[in-house]
């Protein structure tokens, strides 16, 4: 698997010419909370992927994924389990 951005960096993109507070308000949320997912600070919330596939026309399971993808990939690079398989 290839290294995922961040969901934030996405959206960043996407509210490009926006101030960061008009989207927040747009959202219902605090300029702190959207600030902290546009920073990879925070991750997306399946709330906030609710909101924002609202708010950008695309749906929850886009950013939901997005969000998986990246979590799965930080994990892999630092996780090293020794576990028998249960099944040989």
């Amino acid at each position: 698997m290839y290294n995922p951005v961040h969901p934030g960096e996405v959206l960043r993109e996407y509210i490009d010419g926006f101030s960061v507070t008009e989207v927040a308000q747009r959202l219902d949320v605090s300029r702190v909370a959207l600030s902290r997912v546009l920073n990879g600070k925070s991750a997306i919330s399946p709330e906030m992927a609710l909101r924002l596939g609202q708010l950008l026309n695309n749906t929850p399971e886009f950013w939901l994924t997005m969000q998986a993808n990246y979590d799965l990939w930080q994990v892999q690079q630092h996780a090293h389990f020794n576990i028998k398989p249960l099944f040989a």
